[in-house]
């Protein structure tokens, strides 16, 4: 399949100093993505700015550089950062800045942060991507109505899994999918389930309700090299592999990996 976009990595790549001060484990370059990419078909790549490195995108401008266009990157930043920033971070890929406020005790930006970056960021064409929990979403309900900017919600929007779409931040969701104002990414199923691999029923389920309800605002995203799972990594290809188990459908899954991010991102199909 050409052109499919594993649509959420980080690349942590230890030529670039991290925030604590400590050197990075082996095998997060963007090197090693592509060694894990290129046996499942994955030729485009969307760079998410890793937490470690704050509000500094040195690595991930250097990663998309090295994809020589098959990369788009989300950025992070706080409201110092200058219009003169955000227009060559726009020249060099980025196509959207990242909101990570679902453990407040490392997050590096914040709730009051998001509406007037979007307000910055919405004549570059940009979308916040946020990845908060389903309660942080409840409760942030009102100022994302009111962004002039798409909204991703990463990792299947953080349903706890003993309510999955039962919860009421999924029928949130799930209305700003259908007004045609979200995108929802297709990822992190390990951290969404309960009952784990390889299958992820509860996850599955809340990733097949989207699907049914808007699969043209759907992207999938590996969550490489899986930070968070440190001791027990999944299975890259077994994380693949579920999506077309979601799909049942060699159409929707090209869908899902080629026609969306091309949209989203602005790649041509």
């Amino acid at each position: 399949m050409n052109n499919a976009c594993d649509a959420h990595i980080h690349v942590i790549d230890p030529r670039f100093a991290v925030a604590d001060g400590s050197t990075p484990a082996p095998g997060r370059t963007l090197a090693d993505w592509q060694r894990m990419a290129g046996p499942l078909g994955l030729s485009r790549a969307v760079v998410v700015q890793a937490k470690v490195h704050g509000t500094d995108p040195a690595c991930l401008l250097d990663a998309l550089a090295q994809l020589q266009g098959r990369g788009r990157g989300i950025a992070v930043a706080d409201t110092s950062v200058s219009d003169a920033q955000l227009q060559r971070w726009h020249a060099a890929g980025v196509r959207g800045l990242r909101f990570s406020l679902w453990n407040p005790a490392d997050a590096v930006v914040s709730l009051a942060m998001i509406e007037p970056l979007a307000q910055r960021i919405a004549e570059l064409g940009w979308h916040a991507q946020l990845h908060m929990s389903a309660e942080q979403i409840l409760e942030a309900q009102g100022v994302i109505r009111r962004l002039p900017v798409p909204v991703v919600f990463d990792h299947l929007g953080r349903l706890p899994p003993a309510a999955g779409t039962a919860h009421p931040a999924f029928g949130f969701i799930a209305e700003r999918l259908a007004a045609g104002q979200a995108w929802v990414k297709l990822s992190g199923a390990y951290l969404n389930t309960r009952i784990g691999a390889p299958a992820y029923p509860d996850a599955s389920d809340v990733a097949c309700a989207y699907l049914s309800i808007a699969p043209e605002r759907l992207v999938w995203g590996s969550d490489w090299p899986h930070v968070t799972e440190a001791e027990h990594p999944p299975s890259d290809a077994g994380l693949r592999a579920l999506l077309d188990h979601w799909t049942q459908s060699a159409a929707l899954t090209r869908q899902v990996l080629v026609d969306n991010p091309a949209r989203l991102y602005g790649w041509p199909l």
